[in-house]
């Protein structure tokens, strides 16, 4: 009785394992296509690369300037896509005030675009021979300057900044005296020079800024 007992609960056994195996490979057999017609995984994405979307820095904007107030440094790349005027200041010149006719130049179109920046310079006439706080005050006090300025720079010869120097070679053109102007488009590539005797009011200098403002932005250089 014991041996056919565990015959049939061998063949039971047997039974139960084939049925168990049948059943595996029908559940594998329709997994099968279903997994295979599973669209992949798309995969997570990174994080943006930082700057990526900015513009480029013009290469003639591609520098750092020391504010005339606070010493700070301050990048001329957050002026790209802007017309900016860069002019050398003295508070001693008989061309001094000129400062006037910038800041009002800045008040009427600094909403349209224009930028201008103040360089003092102490290299006509030693006519700029102040400490950096007391060049900052003159302006304030005397002419209400609001735009931005920068501290004491040498802005011709062979010890002029590269920004300067820059200027001078792609306008052909170096600062004779002091509150020699230039205009450098939006894309920051193309740079006019004008002279120390034309004024900031001059008709001619704010047509031309005018027309500048009135450019789209191109790639600078």
């Amino acid at each position: 009785m014991r041996n056919a007992a565990g015959a049939v609960a061998g063949g039971a056994g047997r039974v139960g394992w084939r049925a168990r195996a049948l059943v595996a490979g029908l559940v594998a057999a329709l997994a099968g296509p279903a997994a295979a017609a599973a669209p992949a995984a798309s995969p997570v994405p990174g994080p943006a690369t930082p700057g990526a979307t900015a513009s480029a820095c013009p290469a003639l904007l591609d520098h750092v300037f020391p504010e005339l107030v606070s010493g700070k440094p301050v990048s001329l790349c957050q002026f790209r896509g802007k017309v900016l005027m860069v002019v050398n200041t003295a508070s001693e010149c008989g061309f001094t005030p000129q400062y006037e006719q910038l800041e009002a130049l800045h008040r009427k179109l600094s909403a349209r675009g224009l930028v201008i920046v103040g360089f003092p310079s102490n290299d006509f006439g030693q006519q700029e021979r102040g400490s950096n706080r007391e060049i900052a005050e003159f302006c304030k006090l005397n002419y209400g300057v609001s735009f931005p300025m920068f501290e004491r720079t040498e802005v011709t010869g062979r010890r002029a900044h590269p920004f300067y120097a820059q200027l001078a070679r792609r306008s052909g053109s170096s600062p004779g005296w002091n509150f020699h102007k230039y205009v450098v488009d939006r894309s920051g590539s193309r740079v006019q020079s004008f002279p120390t005797t034309l004024r900031p009011d001059d008709p001619k200098l704010v047509r031309e800024i005018e027309r500048l403002l009135a450019e789209p932005a191109r790639s600078g250089a």
